[in-house]
């Protein structure tokens, strides 16, 4: 079967792609970027399609012909950075599905979410809902599948911050009581669910919640996986709601991600489902692993910590050095010429005014911050930080060479910022 897979380079559509893959299903990856997904899977058909803009029929009826069926699992847990929810849950989606109408794709499934219902009440729920409501009026073999908390041995997204959560040393910090409930499913289960759809008219019209057979505690999550990675017991700290709710707005200015208000707001909601998830064994027609099952198959191993540990390290370099960019910024705006006399002295000697060059210096301090702040290029913008403070401390140390004898001076405070900005950049990397 020739299968168009949207959101393959995503975690549920790699693990997808592999595994109709390896069924003997031929795979068209609709993505953003077919170059990487060609990068991981060789071989693989790979087309370039953007849910932000391909939002009419005619984006996708040419790219429908010689498909036999279309898994949508492209998805995103909130807006910025250029994604547009509504285009990307919704507009996009109801074109694609009205094109396999329009072209002759009988076999349609929809990967939703168990939270896509109107009393969750985000824009990720009602999106997805949006979508899967229209696919339900269309003559087509459709099957929505509104899956619960996926897991898998790596880690993305929720599961990355849940074992962030408990990699922490010491203290683990609960989201309120830590009472929210899940019924996490294997990744693997996931894909078998899928392939059996995919490959039996006995789902056709159905829409399944596929789930594990456990109902398993935000606590109890965190604990399981601390115990997995082989750490002690820790002490468990609940933060309020309302506490939580301001962290999440102030994770929303640098994008949000597991840490933002989107996250938040479906966490409380809950991701256990209700009856069609306990009867997702009876239907599917096979009994998912639970957690503990899946965690004892596969004993942690050294990355599986490292990953852990360091998973908060990102978002605190990324504040400490945005903090540091805006106090760099206020410091050459506020502060008098002669707290920096020697630089200026030599600036002068050049014929250069220090005053407007500690104002220039600061807008630059200011965009960088600003950058740093909404996720811009962070590639790019590593290189940036890095010109501007070697070049400021290559120019520092050849106008005043002084600078360099007091150890808790102007240009040795410069090389562990230097590092930072380096161990910043390579956890800011992304595929």
């Amino acid at each position: 079967m020739r299968i168009l897979l949207t959101g393959a380079n995503g975690f549920i559509g790699g693990q997808l792609l592999a595994g109709l893959a390896a069924r003997g299903h031929e795979i068209v990856g609709a993505v953003r970027n077919p170059g990487a997904l060609r990068g991981r899977f060789p071989g693989v058909d790979a087309i370039a399609v953007d849910f932000n803009r391909d939002t009419s029929i005619t984006d996708w009826t040419p790219r429908l012909s010689g498909i036999d069926a279309v898994i949508n699992c492209a998805g995103v847990l909130h807006a910025g950075r250029g994604q547009n929810i509504e285009a990307i849950h919704a507009k996009a989606p109801i074109a694609l599905f009205d094109a396999c109408v329009a072209a002759g794709v009988r076999r349609v499934v929809q990967i939703s979410a168990i939270s896509a219902d109107a009393e969750a009440g985000t824009v990720y729920a009602l999106t997805k809902k949006k979508a899967d409501n229209h696919l339900r009026t269309l003559p087509l073999d459709w099957t929505v599948l509104r899956p619960s908390l996926i897991y898998g041995e790596g880690s993305y997204g929720g599961t990355s911050a849940l074992r962030g959560l408990a990699g922490l040393p010491l203290v683990t910090p609960m989201v309120g009581d830590g009472s929210t409930s899940f019924r996490p499913l294997h990744i693997d289960d996931l894909v078998e669910s899928v392939v059996r759809v995919v490959e039996s008219d006995h789902f056709a019209g159905l829409t399944l919640d596929p789930a594990g057979p456990e109902i398993v505690s935000l606590r109890d999550l965190v604990r399981r996986y601390r115990s997995w990675l082989g750490l002690q017991p820790a002490l468990t700290v609940p933060i309020p709601f309302p506490v939580m709710a301001l962290s999440a707005r102030i994770a929303d200015l640098g994008g949000g991600g597991p840490l933002g208000t989107a996250s938040l707001e479906q966490l409380r909601y809950g991701n256990a489902g209700g009856a069609a998830a306990a009867a997702f064994a009876d239907q599917i027609g096979f009994v998912p692993r639970t957690l503990e099952a899946a965690l004892s198959r596969r004993p942690a191993q050294t990355q599986d910590l490292w990953h852990a540990r360091l998973y908060f390290l990102r978002p605190v370099l990324r504040a400490a050095l945005i903090l540091l960019w805006v106090g760099s910024a206020l410091a050459g705006l506020l502060a008098p010429v002669s707290a920096y006399a020697d630089v200026a002295d030599a600036f002068a000697a050049l014929g250069l005014p220090a005053r407007p060059l500690a104002i220039a210096f600061s807008v630059v301090d200011f965009l960088i911050a600003a950058a740093l702040l909404f996720r811009w290029r962070p590639r790019m913008l590593a290189a940036l930080q890095l010109t501007v403070v070697g070049g400021y401390t290559i120019l520092l140390g050849a106008l005043v060479p002084t600078l360099w004898l007091d150890p808790f001076g102007a240009l040795l405070k410069n090389l562990p910022i230097l590092a930072a900005i380096c161990v910043w950049a390579i956890l800011e990397e992304e595929r």
